[in-house]
């Protein structure tokens, strides 16, 4: 684990962080003592885009309703705009 004293950081900050994004672990020292590290965030997967249908062999008795995309009654817009 690389251990950079303030100065080096800020005066390396892009390579610095540039070794953080590649996996590194970075330890922040003043005057040789270490008082901070710099380590990469875990980046979760990006989604998958879901096919229409996808749950068609699970639910197979699921139908969606016809007037499914309808605007909402008053009665529940009133729920989401606080009335």
């Amino acid at each position: 684990m690389p251990q950079l004293n303030i100065n080096e950081v800020k005066t390396h900050l892009s390579s610095t962080l540039a070794r953080v994004m590649a996996g590194e672990t970075v330890v922040v020292c003043k005057r040789n003592k270490p008082i901070a590290e710099i380590r990469p965030i875990p980046q979760e997967p990006p989604l998958r885009k879901r096919k229409a249908g996808y749950g068609a062999r699970k639910y197979p008795n699921f139908k969606l309703p016809a007037d499914c995309d309808a605007p909402l009654p008053d009665e529940i817009l009133r729920h989401f705009t606080g009335e």
